[in-house]
């Protein structure tokens, strides 16, 4: 049966949906780091009923002095990589995992535009990791210059995603 495309909305509210359902179930806790998202993330996990039986809260951490107060990013990072790099989004993920005490934390740090890309950093250039006590993943995206609206909505539907993998390849 063919039927008409899901939305990016629906399929970030399915997503979410299966975050928390896989959080619940394995009775585990989770946080949010955000930058370029600015809180959707964190606003797309709290759309699901039940949400606060695994999520634990979220950081904005949209300033770079913001990453190193909140959860203890080093401005060295930030000052050699930039805030959009591997090393800065894996320096979120962990941090917000070990401040907020979570058994999980998803971060994202991006250039959503339409201004601040460059050529080795174009806008729609995105990071996303997941922190767990045994390791942090991260994974580069290019969303391409789609719009800012898009490019965020892109990088949540993506975490949601990556989350996902992680918990299904940890609880099996």
């Amino acid at each position: 049966m063919v039927g008409k495309p899901a939305s990016a909305a629906t399929t970030a509210t399915d997503a979410a949906r299966r975050v928390i359902e896989l959080l619940t179930d394995a009775n585990r806790t989770m946080v949010t780091a955000e930058s370029c998202t600015g809180g959707m993330l964190a606003a797309a996990l709290t759309d699901i009923p039940g949400a606060s039986e695994a999520f634990f809260g979220g950081y904005v951490t949209y300033a770079n002095e913001a990453k190193s107060r909140m959860i203890h990013v080093q401005a060295r990072l930030i000052r050699d990589y930039g805030a959009v790099s591997n090393q800065v989004a894996r320096a979120m993920a962990d941090g917000a995992r070990n401040t907020a005490h979570c058994d999980y934390a998803v971060a994202v740090t991006g250039i959503a535009g339409p201004d601040g890309g460059s050529e080795k950093k174009p806008v729609g250039l995105v990071y996303i990791a997941v922190s767990t006590e045994l390791a942090t993943v991260v994974i580069e995206h290019t969303f391409g210059d789609l719009g800012r609206a898009e490019i965020r909505k892109a990088s949540v539907a993506a975490a949601l995603e990556l989350v996902i993998e992680v918990l299904t390849s940890t609880n099996d």
